[in-house]
């Protein structure tokens, strides 16, 4: 007979997984996973309020917002260890390669990045420095696309999704995710995001807030979709992938309705 998991191991393996935090994981299996990725978003709460941090320092580091933005980005790929970014650059090496899935997954396992990894690091580091630099409300702003880039992993782990390999975090956490949860995933972000939205700049900020979230899970899903038919499901490279690209989306919604 089976012994039901203490409920805080979802919560724990997904602050251990998605952060540097030193929390100890308890049990790991299928069933934690998905209570693991459905409870992502808390990680990008916790980043992003870290983030937030330099953004609201403009009495101490003066009024140049670029470097603040510049530090909020950085506080955040010190916080994850860097891996949904270079999750990011090596999707886009092996999608850029042309190749068919198997060798696409062996170029994304190499330790090296390639052009298309460069440029692509290049251009969604700068576009999330300005948008930071443009949004009218930026501590706000970065908590929100954090927590959607999160959010991505939540339904990219949903049931039906399958993996790209046999193994790895890909295979244990691909399709670990119920609907519900997702829902109910969902529902949480866009509250908190409306609540933020609505606390610093009124009935318009919490409508912008919760266009950012659903943007975000937009622009994922395509990408989700896009490297699922190339690679023929998801792997860890895959998912970082799909954080940045919802954070990025998020960001540039926020700074433009700002």
């Amino acid at each position: 007979m089976s012994v039901p998991a203490p409920r805080g191991d979802g919560l724990r393996l997904a602050i251990s997984l998605l952060t540097v935090l030193p929390v100890r994981a308890g049990r790991v299996d299928r069933a934690i996973a998905g209570r693991a990725m459905a409870l992502a978003p808390v990680a990008g709460l916790v980043v992003g309020a870290a983030a937030a941090v330099p953004l609201a320092a403009g009495g101490t580091l003066g009024p140049a917002a670029p470097l603040r933005a510049v530090l909020a980005v950085a506080v955040i790929a010190v916080l994850t260890r860097a891996l949904h970014l270079d999750g990011l650059a090596d999707l886009a090496d092996g999608l850029g390669s042309g190749r068919d899935a198997t060798p696409a997954l062996e170029i994304m396992k190499r330790s090296d990045i390639g052009p298309f990894g460069v440029v692509t690091l290049i251009f969604v580091l700068a576009i999330q420095v300005t948008a930071l630099t443009e949004a009218a409300h930026a501590s706000a702003t970065v908590i929100i696309a954090t927590m959607t880039g999160r959010l991505a992993i939540t339904w990219a782990c949903r049931a039906g999704v399958p993996a790209a390999r046999p193994d790895g975090l890909g295979a244990l956490v691909a399709g670990s995710v119920r609907p519900r949860a997702a829902a109910a995933a969902t529902a949480a972000v866009l509250a908190v995001a409306a609540g933020l939205g609505g606390l610093f700049g009124g009935a318009g900020a919490a409508l912008a807030a919760g266009s950012a979230v659903a943007a975000g899970l937009a622009a994922a899903e395509a990408l989700r979709r896009h490297a699922q038919r190339r690679l023929g499901g998801v792997t860890g490279d895959v998912l970082g992938a799909l954080v940045e690209t919802a954070t990025t989306a998020a960001l540039l919604v926020l700074a433009a309705l700002s």
